[in-house]
């Protein structure tokens, strides 16, 4: 009786888990860039994420794009990989890197080259209607690859919308 009431709890918990899919996830925040003569702003970010390619347990990985602009017209468009490790009560973690190229509006906001990767860490709560928001934290820079790695933080409100059905 034991085993079936667990098996029963495990199967019902699998269920409950929301299916990853594609998803567009809007973002509205803040970007600190490091230099101090900088011109920090507001930063809009529009973020396409695919259907997984892998999944195992609670853990899905999947390729994606992401547009940034920057309120001074600072550009950012990158493609890379995103993980999500799906928690419990509809809670999610995501992390993704995506390398890209990046346009700076001005001398101040340059970030040491026209390659750039951004990274972002994000905590979010998926909706029984499958969207979602998140919190996430992000950087932008070149890795020490060009002489010059100033880099830029931005922490993004985001609001994630499925795609299909």
């Amino acid at each position: 009786m034991k085993k079936t009431i667990m098996l029963a709890a495990a199967v019902s918990a699998a269920v409950a888990l929301p299916a990853a899919a594609q998803e567009v996830a809007l973002g509205l925040g803040y970007s600190d860039y490091h230099r101090e003569t900088a011109d920090d702003g507001a930063v809009f970010s529009l973020d396409y994420l695919h259907a997984p390619f892998h999944e195992r347990g609670r853990l899905s990985a999947r390729f994606g794009a992401t547009l940034e602009v920057q309120d001074a017209g600072d550009i950012f468009a990158g493609v890379g990989i995103s993980g999500v490790i799906d928690l419990n009560n509809d809670w999610f973690i995501e992390t993704s890197v995506m390398p890209g190229a990046y346009h700076e509006s001005s001398r101040e906001n340059d970030l040491g080259s026209a390659f750039e990767i951004r990274s972002l860490l994000a905590v979010g709560k998926r909706f029984h209607n499958g969207k979602a928001v998140s919190l996430a934290f992000s950087h932008k820079s070149n890795a020490s690859t060009a002489d010059e790695n100033p880099g830029v933080n931005s922490l993004t409100l985001r609001w994630h919308i499925p795609l299909g059905g």
